[in-house]
Order: C-alpha cells, then structure tokens, then sequence
C-alpha cells in the first residue's frame, strides 16, 4: 500500500473509530505528520483526558500509553507496537525501590514520568524535565529519592538545597551524547546556540547555552534571535522544530542521538492498530489509583 494511501485509510479508520492519534515528538515524522496532536508524554496524556474520542491511538513507548490509561480508565488505549518500551523507564524495579525505601524512610519518591504505572505507584509523586526541580523544592521532606534518570536527578540536585538520592538509571540515547560531541558541532558551527535536555550527562550540559524539556526546546529556538541551533536531544525533535521555526537551521548532535523504541511505530502499524484495535493498554484498578495519585499530586504544584 503506497503512503496517500495508508493515510487515507487512517483518516478513515479513525473517523469509524472515533479515535484520535497522539505522537511523540521523537516519533517517525510521517507518524507525526499524521497525528491530530504532537507533543512529550506528559502533555500527550493530559491532551487525551481533554478528547472526546472513544479511542486514543499513542504513538509512543508503553509507559506513555499506560500514563494515558492511568488518566483515561473511561477510553480505549492503544500502543502500536507493543514491543515498544524506554529502556530507561525498564531499570528500575519494584523491589529495588521498596528496598530504597526502606534504606531512606524519612525521604520521598519523587520518579520521572518516564516510568511504568507500577514505579509511579510506588511513588509519593512525579515529575516531568521541565518541572522536576519546582517538584523537588515544592516537597516538606529534606530528603529525595530520585528515579530512573540519574543524569536528571544530577540536573535538580545542582539547583536544590535537597539531599538527592539518585537512581542508577538513564537514557542511553541521551547518556551517549558526549563532550566531545558537542565540542565539534561547536566548532563546526560557531554560531549555533546548543539546547540540551536535562537527561544528557552534566558534563555536556555545562557546555549548554540552554537547557529544555522537548516541548520547551521548541519554544526556545522560535522565540530566540538566533538563525542556527544544535539539538542535544533525540533526532525526532528536528522535525517539529522545522515546523514551528522553518527558516532556522537545526543540526542534530550526533547521528547516534536516535531512539529505537521511538522509531519503531510506522504508519502500517498505526492502521493495524485502529483496524483490529490492537495493542490495547490497561492498568490494573489498584495500581491505577495510586498511580494518578502521584500524577495528581504533580499537577497540583504550581509552576513558575
């Protein structure tokens, strides 16, 4: 089946199906291209709680569909590509953490929204890159037990009075973007700003003229009088940032800075998933409640 074609058989589906299609902001840029609404994972999942539609189609990892689900119990959740999972959100373990837990008693659990519904119920509260140190100074506890992303947790722990106890985890896409790496696009182009994410290594956000969630990246460059940008994040973002500011020039960190998980949904797989409604994402009640709880708590905080 030629591409217009998919496309017009999606559009069709998702008319039958009454669905709407979230994608990533690092998905594949057909798959955006083809989304009612591009964003994080966050924002993705509070914009399926503001749809009316009967089905949510998440072109993502699992753990955005199952922050979906956790918002949406009412609605139908499907991942694409059920093999799709962030590795990051997959080295952190129930029992480490209650283990964790018990080593700290006196800390609270503050985790990324880049975790299983499992971990978020294990946790007082959770966090986006964007908002995790107003999260971390907004808690009475003094000290913070962290989780999955150690590169972030070393990011809020530079701008907190907090004693953060980080979890060994990270984002190998992010974790090998290098120095060196960033030392080169400077020299090779002098004139560009570099915006990193919080989930790259400290050492390369010290070289950073910015530093951003995916969403704030995008606003970033559009609103900035520069011409010219290094992206240390993954290669997906580029093409959102060519839409919201097409006349800038954008040069991607590394060509490693590219996500498997994140590629892996294409359109055949969002139109097999509207046509047999497939692969559906569901969290048990019990997890559920306590996972929108520590969500809850996070969109209580008021951020500057």
């Amino acid at each position: 089946m030629q591409q217009a074609e998919l496309i017009e058989r999606i559009k069709e589906l998702k008319r039958k199906r009454n669905a709407v299609i979230l994608a990533h902001y690092y998905s594949r840029p057909e798959v955006q291209d083809i989304a009612d609404f591009v964003g994080d994972s966050l924002g993705l999942s509070q914009e399926a709680v503001r749809q009316t539609a009967d089905v949510i189609v998440f072109c993502g990892v699992h753990f955005m569909g199952e922050s979906a689900a956790i918002l949406c119990p009412d609605k139908t959740v499907l991942l694409p590509e059920i093999d799709a999972t962030c590795p990051m959100a997959d080295m952190v373990d129930i029992e480490g953490l209650r283990r964790e837990k018990e080593k700290h008693p006196d800390a609270q659990v503050v985790c990324y929204v880049n975790t299983s519904a499992a971990i978020k119920a294990e946790s007082y509260i959770c966090c986006t890159s964007a908002n995790a140190v107003e999260i971390v100074n907004s808690l009475e506890a003094d000290e913070v037990i962290f989780v999955p992303d150690k590169n972030l947790a070393a990011y809020v722990e530079a701008r907190t009075d907090k004693k953060i106890i980080p979890w060994e985890g990270h984002c190998p896409t992010h974790h090998q973007i290098l120095r060196e790496d960033v030392l080169k696009m400077k020299e090779k182009h002098p004139e560009a700003k570099f915006i990193a994410h919080p989930e790259c290594r400290p050492e390369v956000l010290e070289l950073a003229d910015h530093i951003a969630s995916t969403r704030g990246m995008i606003m970033y460059a559009k609103n900035s009088p520069a011409k010219e940008f290094i992206i240390g994040t993954e290669c997906g973002l580029l093409h959102g940032l060519h839409k919201a500011a097409p006349k800038k020039k954008y040069y991607c960190i590394s060509e490693f800075a590219c996500c498997p998980s994140m590629k892996m949904v294409n359109l055949e797989k969002v139109l097999i998933s509207l046509e047999k409604l497939q692969y559906r994402v569901t969290v048990p009640y019990d997890v559920r409640i306590r996972a929108k709880e520590a969500l809850d708590r996070m969109l209580t905080v008021k951020i500057k």
